[in-house]
């Protein structure tokens, strides 16, 4: 009677023992399922294994274990599927926004797109307009005229150089004579200062030549600068008078 009573009592004990045990490794998957929940990391069997450091067999064989993780992948399914909804609704109301903003920046494209092709139309008919007026035969004609313009302004150049040199000339052969006139004058005016072979009448005829060589001289200048008159001189003429 002892001997058959220690093997079953032996059984129950082990049988006691490996249903605390399982109880212990039920509990750690609700305490794993928990803290998952917190942290908010994705539920799956392999996560709560490791979590709880139960096998997938135990979560698989146990029914509690079982039914825990089943429940929580269902909860965790459904708020993935909510959260994936809200997220939804959200991407539509931004694509919806930038769907409208685009279609305001075609129509403000083709409205710009039209207004520019506009105003190359008025330019091209300018264009246009420009190229019926000045032909090829004008243009060369203005060219020709040009140059020979530009040839005529530089000969013009030339002489003005030249008139100008020899006005210059004039006007210090005039400044000279004048120095000659002013000292003959001078001369005549002091009587004792000449010589004494010298005699009055042929001082008034040294005179009278003096003044009719001053003549001569500025009847020969008044010549020589009359053709400055018609010359450009810097866009204005030459006049006489200012000899």
């Amino acid at each position: 009677m002892t001997a058959s009573t220690s093997p079953s009592a032996r059984t129950a004990a082990a049988v006691a023992a490996r249903r605390q045990r399982s109880q212990a490794a039920v509990q750690r998957v609700h305490d794993a399922l928990a803290a998952l929940r917190r942290q908010k990391v994705r539920v799956s069997v392999a996560a709560v294994a490791r979590r709880a450091n139960v096998s997938r067999t135990f979560v698989y064989d146990n029914p509690k274990a079982r039914v825990a993780v089943a429940a929580a992948l269902a909860d965790a399914g459904q708020r993935h599927t909510q959260l994936g909804l809200a997220q939804d609704d959200a991407q539509q109301a931004v694509w919806r926004e930038r769907a409208l903003n685009a279609e305001d920046a075609l129509k403000n494209a083709h409205a710009e797109i039209a207004r520019q092709r506009g105003s190359i139309g008025e330019l091209l008919g300018q264009i246009r307009g420009l190229q019926a007026e000045w032909d090829d035969e004008t243009i060369a004609r203005i060219t020709t005229e040009n140059t020979t313009l530009k040839q005529r302004v530089q000969l013009l150049t030339a002489e003005n150089r030249m008139l100008q040199e020899r006005l210059a000339a004039a006007r210090s052969t005039l400044r000279f004579q004048d120095r000659r006139i002013a000292d003959l004058e001078t001369r005549i005016a002091e009587p004792t200062s000449l010589p004494a072979a010298v005699q009055p009448g042929e001082l008034a005829d040294q005179g009278s030549s003096s003044l009719c060589t001053r003549a001569n001289d500025r009847d020969k200048l008044s010549n020589t600068a009359a053709p400055l008159s018609a010359l450009p001189n810097d866009g204005r003429p030459i006049i006489p008078e200012d000899v």
